[in-house]
Formats: C-alpha cells, sequence, structure tokens
C-alpha cells in the first residue's frame, strides 16, 4: 500500500495538481474529519487479482470486500481491506465466488461461487451458511438484498459464452434457490441497497443477443416480485442503445444513475424510469461510462469512466446536475495507479468521508484499490465591486482586460481557482479562456473584440468541490474602430519644372488594412484647393505620392484615410516650399 502520485484537477480551474506522497495537500479538508484532521488524500493498494468482479463496502464495520471472477482454483477467496487501504483478511470459498451482496443490517455478506450462494457473518468473518443452486455452472452470478431475502442470477448452461445466453433471475426459500420466472437473454446485472431496501434494479447487458437491453425496478416487499417501470434507449434509427455498466440510487430512492458506455451518466426519475429534469455535463472526451456511486447522504456522486492518458477517469461533484458546480477530475495514468475505474467499482462510506475506486490496467489484467477522502464542505464564493476594462474604451481588434475580484470563503485554496466569461456583441456568444485567480481575489480576462458596438462581459465562477458557484456578473462597454496614422515624407523645396514626391506610410491598430485601400490627396496653393488622384497603398502601408506644383510659393498636401468597417479614419499634412 502507497500514498498515490497520480494527477487530480478542478474541472473548474483547468489545472493540474501534482500529489506528493502525503496525499492530495493542494485541497481543503473534508467536513467529515475534524477540522485539525488529515490533509484529503488519496492511498492505493495493489489488489491481488487478475480480473474483478465486485466490491461490497461495509461501512458499520469499516470493511471493503473485493472478489476476483477469474473461472479457476486460485482466485476461491473473497479479499478483506479496512478503511485505510490495508488487507487485513479473506473470506474462503471453495470455488471461485463472484457477485456479493450486503444484509440491510450489514450483518450478513452473500456471496455467489459456482456451486451456490455463501452467507458470512460480517462481525466474525465466519460462513453461516449456504443456499444450494439449482446449477453448478461457471457463468458469474450477481446478487441482491431486497425485501429481506437474497436474490441471485442462473446462467444455466455449462458454457464460457456468459453474457450470450438466456439468463434467470432466482429468489431463496430457507437454504434453496427458487426461480422467479423472470428471465432474458444475455447477462442481467442486479442492484439493490439499503436506501429503498425492498428495490432490485435489473439491467440487461448490451449483448450479441439483445441489440436494445432493457432496465427496470422489481419490488420485492411481497411474497412474488412485483415489475415496475421498464425502459429501453434504442430510438427509431436503432441509436443510443444502453451499454450499462454500473446502476447506483439515490439515498432518497428517488433517482437511479446508469454509466453507460454508449451515452455517459444517465440520471433517471425512479418512479418511470423517464431522464431527470436536468442531467449531467457530459464525460470529458474520449472517456466512456463505467462505474456511478451516490455518496451515503446522497449530496455528491462519483463517475467512473475509462480514459487514455490525461483525461479524467473519476469526476465528483454535487448528486444535483442543477447546481452547476464544476467537478473534481482524477486522472489515472501510471504502471502504480491503473488507468481507469473498473466497472462497478465505485463505492463510498456511508458518511462521504471516503470514496473506494477500483481501477485496472489499459490490458484488465491488474487492479487497484484506492482509497479517496475527496473534501466535501462547501463554501460560499461572490464577485465583489464592479468589472472595469483597461483599456477604459476598447478597440475592435485590440487586447483588452476585463477585471474583478472573486471573494472565496473557507480555507484558501492552494492552487489557483479560475474564473471564465462569455463576450456578447453583434456576433452572437463566444467563450473566452479562463483565466486563474490571484492570491488576493483579483483576476484580468483578456479578449480581443472583434466587431465594433456594445460588447458585454459576463464573468462566471462555476464553483468547484470546496466552493458553490458565484453569482454572473456584467459589464457592457463600445467597442470603437481601430485608430489609424498617417506619417508623411516630403521634400522641404521643389521646383515646379522638377515636380516632387512625397512618401507615407498608413498604420492601423488591431485587425490588418484591407487591400486595394487608396488615401485621398488634397492640394492647397495661392491659386486655392484641388483633389487630386488617390495613391494606392501598399500591402505594408506605404505609399507614393507624385506632383507637378502649379504655382510657386508654400503647397500643402493634405491626405487622408476615410477609414473601413473596422478602423477609424485619419488625416495627416506636408507643406512644400515651391520655386520657380
Amino acid at each position: 500500500m502507497r500514498r498515490n502520485q497520480h494527477r487530480i484537477r478542478i474541472a473548474a480551474t483547468l489545472a493540474a495538481l501534482t500529489l506528493g506522497t502525503a496525499g492530495l495537500t493542494a485541497l481543503a479538508p473534508s467536513a467529515a474529519l475534524a477540522a485539525d484532521g488529515p490533509v484529503p488524500g488519496d492511498t492505493v493498494a495493489k489488489l491481488p487479482i487478475s480480473s474483478y468482479s465486485a466490491m461490497v463496502v461495509d461501512s458499520v464495520h469499516e470493511r471493503v470486500y473485493i472478489t476476483d471472477d477469474r473461472r479457476n482454483q486460485y482466485a476461491n477467496q473473497v479479499h478483506v481491506y479496512n478503511f485505510q487501504g490495508q488487507k487485513v483478511g479473506s473470506l474462503p470459498t471453495s470455488s471461485a465466488p463472484s457477485g456479493m451482496a450486503l444484509s440491510a443490517d450489514s450483518g450478513t455478506l452473500y456471496v455467489s461461487q459456482s456451486s451456490g450462494i455463501l452467507a458470512f457473518d460480517t462481525v466474525t468473518q465466519e460462513r453461516t451458511g449456504v443456499t444450494y443452486t439449482a446449477y453448478d455452472v461457471p457463468c458469474p452470478r450477481d446478487i441482491a438484498f431486497a425485501g429481506g431475502k437474497e436474490w441471485h442470477t442462473e446462467t444455466p448452461y455449462l458454457t464460457t459464452e456468459c453474457d450470450n445466453r438466456q439468463t434467470w433471475l432466482y429468489g431463496t426459500a430457507g437454504n434453496q434457490s427458487t426461480d422467479t420466472g423472470w428471465n432474458a437473454a444475455g447477462r442481467l446485472r442486479l442492484t439493490s441497497g439499503p436506501e429503498v431496501p425492498d428495490r432490485i434494479v435489473m439491467a440487461q447487458t448490451r449483448s450479441t443477443g439483445e441489440a436494445n437491453p432493457f432496465l427496470t425496478t422489481l419490488d420485492a416487499g411481497g411474497d412474488t416480485l412485483v415489475r415496475g417501470p421498464e425502459r429501453r434507449f434504442a430510438d427509431a434509427e436503432g441509436q443510443g442503445a444502453l451499454d450499462m455498466k454500473d446502476v447506483a440510487q439515490s439515498p432518497d430512492g428517488r433517482r437511479i444513475a446508469v454509466a453507460d458506455a454508449a451515452y455517459g451518466t444517465r440520471l433517471l426519475d425512479a418512479t418511470d424510469l423517464s431522464d431527470a429534469p436536468a442531467a449531467y455535463q457530459p464525460l470529458p472526451e474520449g472517456a466512456k461510462a463505467s462505474a456511478v456511486a451516490f455518496s451515503g447522504d446522497g449530496t455528491y456522486i462519483a463517475r467512473g469512466a475509462a480514459a487514455t492518458g490525461s483525461t479524467a477517469d473519476l469526476l465528483v461533484q454535487p448528486a444535483d446536475p442543477a447546481a452547476g458546480t464544476a467537478p473534481l477530475e482524477f486522472a489515472f495514468e501510471g504502471a502504480l495507479d491503473g488507468d481507469r475505474i473498473a466497472p462497478r467499482g465505485l463505492g463510498w462510506s456511508k458518511d462521504g468521508s471516503r470514496l473506494f475506486a477500483v481501477t485496472a490496467n489499459t490490458s484488465g489484467n491488474e487492479f487497484w484499490l484506492h482509497v479517496i477522502q475527496p473534501p466535501v464542505a462547501q463554501y460560499d464564493s461572490r464577485f465583489t465591486g464592479a468589472l472595469s476594462t483597461t483599456p477604459g474604451r476598447p478597440v475592435v481588434g485590440e487586447p483588452v482586460g476585463i477585471r474583478g475580484r472573486l471573494e472565496l470563503d473557507g480555507p484558501a485554496p492552494a492552487e489557483p481557482v479560475r474564473v471564465t466569461a462569455v463576450r456578447h456583441d453583434a456576433n452572437g456568444d463566444r467563450r473566452l479562456a479562463p483565466v486563474e485567480v490571484d492570491a488576493d481575489g483579483s483576476f484580468t480576462v483578456l479578449d480581443v473584440p472583434s466587431v465594433v458596438g456594445d460588447a458585454t462581459y459576463t464573468v462566471s465562477f462555476t464553483g468547484d468541490i470546496t466552493h458553490r458557484p458565484a453569482e454572473d456578473t456584467s459589464l457592457t462597454v463600445t467597442v470603437d474602430k481601430a485608430p489609424t496614422t498617417i506619417a508623411l515624407t516630403a521634400p522641404a523645396e521643389a521646383t515646379k519644372s522638377a515636380g516632387l514626391t512625397i512618401t507615407g506610410t498608413l498604420t492601423g491598430q488591431g485587425r490588418a488594412l484591407p487591400a486595394g485601400i487608396t488615401v485621398s490627396v488634397v492640394r492647397t496653393d495661392r491659386k486655392g484647393t484641388g483633389t487630386l488622384t488617390s495613391a494606392a497603398v501598399a500591402a505594408d502601408g506605404t505609399f507614393t505620392i507624385d506632383d507637378l506644383p502649379r504655382a510657386t510659393g508654400q503647397v500643402t498636401y493634405e491626405v487622408g484615410y476615410a477609414g473601413d468597417a473596422l478602423h477609424s479614419g485619419s488625416t495627416a499634412s506636408a507643406t512644400v516650399r515651391v520655386r520657380v
């Protein structure tokens, strides 16, 4: 076991925080810990398994149970860990274990193996009974505990194609299993928990036998199972079919979250399995949902994913999507941490002070147990004072800074948080790059306005795992055209017979001047004022004016640029003394 050194980042700050051997020292302490307690961290232990089946968290006795679903003689035990990530024992089985379920009072752990369902006392760790199954087969069994008794699945075939055959749901009577009559093609996954003691959530995994799997609930409170709502997810073209990897129920029983590898994290209303009014934001690009778990009080949700490289594999955030708080992101990327969250690999302690995560390597033959202590206290945040701009009168095409101040309650963050901003103008909305907030709360969002006219800047702080979002603040400014200047070089004297040449340069701020422009030339002498032929401006802004003066004496040449959509006009003049 060791302290983890993988990368963690808060999405709202878009910053990756490097973990030291002392844990997540960059993060605020958990409210579930004592005020002067340890800094939240992540302890990781290498698991002695080469495949993974299930994890059960027993908060009453502070134990974590993990099974290896290898179909061979070397996997005949359930591995037992404490809440510090230390292995403290094992539960022997006579054949390979697969599914597990904890009784509502946490007194009994049920473990499925190929020859039956074992019961273990969670205090003494001794076997207390066995339920004999209808078949002795190699396919793994899922288990649920609902309605005061254990339920399990059966695939009654001597085959290794467990995901593609018919699967049946069985209950128990004494030490014998009883067929409920419910069955479906492919493998069935069962989910239950004390939050809704009589409910089983049953999901059909995606397989070659079923292109559009179902999700349903079963009421186990009576003598017979009563099916509740059922839902399939494919549209008329067969797209969007459920690819279920994990299911979790909210502690109040009102919501069901599904880790759907084809979609992301679905949040459903438990009464009819319709989509909840607000949905979770998509997982990072390239990440596929693999696990999901609600914290014990329902405040937070952990969303696991399979992703590569530095893409986040784990998001921890408020369970209510409408909260708008950006998630705390973990990216597992190393030979000592695993590369992704394993399917059904997340579980919380009842008090929310610890999140347990099973990670796997890319090949899926090595596994790790992470004991994560995320900071769960949340404090208020607010923008103070009014926004301002530098310069005070922005011009199109030139950088402008939108300055403001963010105030955060609670402990000072060890790493800067970030704010985001959106510019609204005649072209619509444009999201600007996030910027860091300085230690004193000040920040400057940089922008380059693209059109002339009013622009409204709205600055947001979406919060993080320790801070609630701040109310947005806005500022409307008028964006002017970018100024231009004309520089002229003219001779001091010239003759009427030889003529004269004036050179000049037109320079514009902001965007490049348009091609094919000209400058006007007006000549004033003792005979009056007249307009000469315009001079073409080259790509580098230079131009040349050639003239044969018509009168001697002081001759003034005024050169002007009328301006364009993005640039204001400008003028310059030069006076030449003309002799005979």
